[in-house]
């Protein structure tokens, strides 16, 4: 006879598989054989992950044991579930007599984000913008004189904050007074593609943004055509004036 003819064959015993009392100590290492038994366990296993993942909140035993088909061995389901999501993105976590899916640990950081609050300028910021927008380059002595008011530091350090102002340079007259400007930030911001396409006398009025009344010998200036060009009588912020204004780390000299 061949080999084939002599092989002899060994059917499956349903008893061979660990009883009741075994499953509730079972573990990866003796998870049932039987391969009957081992898909029985194979399904329920997917449908805990199924009910526990449509749930918004944390699912008891009791609940699986009430929804999964009789005689699971919710004990093992469970474990067997917590070790597929071991080394997962998503792990599957006891809280309390529930369980539920969370965010691995290591990966929490990828949850936080830096949320951006949006905050209207102030009447006052929005003035000084326009003022630095349309005179530029310009000293806040300069806006204040337009403005006719006194211009607080903190309404400054708010535009240059949004990094819509910049500092450009200092004015060539005594106290050599910064001068301020507009930003690419600026124009990207407000869809301007140079600062000479900002709305004159007429789109103004048109917006609603001037007032009907307004002096006859009132203009509104030309911003320069390039903006990062110094003017005659400004000198370039040397590393002197960036440590002076707090935009410089000092350097350390040794004696």
């Amino acid at each position: 006879m061949s080999e084939r003819a002599n092989a002899s064959v060994i059917p499956f015993k349903v008893d061979d598989g660990p009883d009741e009392g075994d499953l509730d100590q079972a573990s990866p290492q003796n998870q049932p054989q039987n391969p009957a038994e081992r898909l029985h366990v194979s399904e329920a296993v997917r449908m805990a992950e199924a009910i526990v993942f449509a749930s918004a909140e944390p699912v008891s035993e009791k609940q699986l044991a009430a929804r999964l088909p009789d005689g699971i061995n919710i004990a093992l389901a469970m474990d067997e579930l917590q070790q597929i999501y071991a080394r997962r993105g998503v792990n599957l976590v006891r809280v309390g007599d529930a369980w539920a899916f969370r965010t691995a640990g290591d990966l929490a950081f990828l949850m936080s984000r830096d949320t951006v609050q949006q905050r209207k300028l102030s009447r006052a910021a929005l003035e000084v913008l326009a003022i630095i927008a349309y005179h530029q380059p310009v000293t806040r002595a300069e806006i204040e004189d337009i403005r006719g008011v006194e211009t607080s530091k903190g309404t400054l350090d708010t535009l240059l904050e949004t990094e819509w102002v910049r500092m450009r340079g200092r004015r060539k007259t005594p106290g050599r007074p910064v001068t301020y400007g507009t930003t690419e930030t600026f124009l990207d911001h407000f869809a301007l593609e140079e600062i000479r396409d900002l709305p004159g006398m007429e789109e103004l009025k048109g917006a609603g943004l001037l007032s009907g009344r307004m002096p006859s010998n009132f203009s509104i200036p030309q911003p320069p055509a390039d903006p990062d060009t110094l003017t005659e009588d400004e000198d370039p912020l040397t590393d002197i004036d960036l440590e002076e204004l707090g935009l410089l780390t000092p350097r350390v000299t040794e004696d």
